[in-house]
Formats: C-alpha cells, structure tokens, sequence
C-alpha cells in the first residue's frame, strides 16, 4: 500500500490525476481451484516434477468437520482453496491470479497485489478524464472476467473507485 500511495503522490506532485480501483473478492483463498494453480505452477512458473508433486501434495487430501457441543458433522473433502494461515498462501495466491496482471497491462493500467489485496491504478492528464474513465471502466470489465474463467468472484458492492487529482492532496 506504501508504494500504491507513494506513486500518487508524486504524480500528482506532476499535476496528474489518477484513479484507483480497490478489488475485493468474495471468498478469495476459498475459492482456488487445485488444478487450475497446480497447471499455473507448471505452464507459467516451470515446476516439474518432485516440486510440483510437493506443492499437489500440500493441496490435496485435506477435510474438514464441524463439531458442536457433542454433535460432529461427517467430514467434508475439500476440493479446493488454499489453507490460510500459511505463509506460503499469499504466494499462491499471486501466482493464480498472475492473468490479473496481463489483463491490466493489456489497458495500461497497474496492478498492485498482494495475497487478495489488490489494486488497478490509472494515471492521467486532467484534461483526458472521460477517456481515462472509459478505460478503466474496460479494464476492471475485462479483469472481472478474467477472475470468473479463474472461478473468483469480484465483490462489486465492496469494491471501490475513486479519483484523486492534484487539487485533492
């Protein structure tokens, strides 16, 4: 978030404007799906092998139950998502939505993550708002799509845009 408000702050500094866009995803670590990050870790990282075996191990097998007072549910498989509390999550998280990047790049517009923490960012001349505006509107279309092939749900009422110019600091 450091760097996210620094790079305003000197582009305003530059009499920019820039919009940011908070993403907030609904059920993020739940909703990884096992296959799709372990063909990630192999088709765009290069894991092979022991490695990946490593990594698909850590996934799998894993279950819940829910006990209350002296009744136990019967045991769930979970089939997806990642276990939080790990360090290594917000890594693997990064890495299954390392798409998000190249959506956003594709509109020239940041992305900043981190675990599912993440972040659009536009900067613009004041005078070209209404185009600016129009792309960025483009970019969080396409990168909610994105997020839907990747089977995350982006949480519209609590994601949030807002504008920030040189006026306003």
């Amino acid at each position: 978030m450091t760097k996210v408000v620094n790079k305003l702050l000197l582009l305003a500094d530059s009499r920019q404007t820039s919009a940011l866009c908070l993403l907030d995803l609904t059920d993020a670590f739940d909703t990884v799906d096992h296959e799709l990050l372990k063909s990630r870790l192999e088709r765009q990282f290069g894991l092979h092998g022991v490695v990946l075996e490593w990594f698909q191990r850590y996934l799998s097998g894993r279950t819940f139950r829910v006990v209350f007072s002296s009744c136990m549910s019967s045991i769930i498989y979970i089939v997806c998502s990642v276990p939080q509390g790990s360090v290594l999550v917000p890594l693997l998280f990064i890495v299954y939505t390392v798409d998000l990047a190249a959506t956003a790049e594709k509109h020239d517009v940041s992305l900043h993550a981190f675990a599912d923490d993440t972040q659009l960012c536009l900067h613009y001349r004041c005078t070209d708002t209404a185009s600016a505006a129009a792309q960025l509107e483009q970019c969080i279309t396409d990168v909610g799509h994105s997020m839907s092939a990747n089977r995350l749900k982006l949480n519209a009422d609590k994601s949030m845009l807002s504008s920030s110019s040189t006026t306003r600091f």
